[in-house]
């Protein structure tokens, strides 16, 4: 998954497990430190991409926080065991 493209879409973030957003989202601070530094020192070409990078890390947050209070959508997998919980609840109840 690239870093500040479209690539990152809040679809793909709903499908990954809690250790992959965690480091999607280290992945994306090291980018955005090393666009700030290339900013700073006057060697980066697309200023554009500080901007994609910081939107980046605002999706990752943003699911995060949306697992975290138990909004939004579960990822597909934990979807998917919830239901067949429910259902093997019900056979033995």
């Amino acid at each position: 998954m690239a870093v500040g493209s479209k690539d990152l879409t809040p679809e793909q973030l709903r499908g990954l497990e809690a250790g992959a957003l965690a480091d999607a989202l280290a992945a994306a601070k090291r980018e955005l430190f090393n666009l700030r530094f290339q900013s700073a020192t006057g060697q980066l070409e697309s200023h554009g991409r500080l901007r994609a990078v910081r939107k980046d890390i605002a999706r990752i947050y943003t699911e995060m926080n949306e697992r975290k209070l138990g909004i939004g959508r579960e990822p597909e997998a934990q979807a998917e065991e919830s239901t067949t919980e429910e259902t093997t609840k019900e056979k033995v109840g």
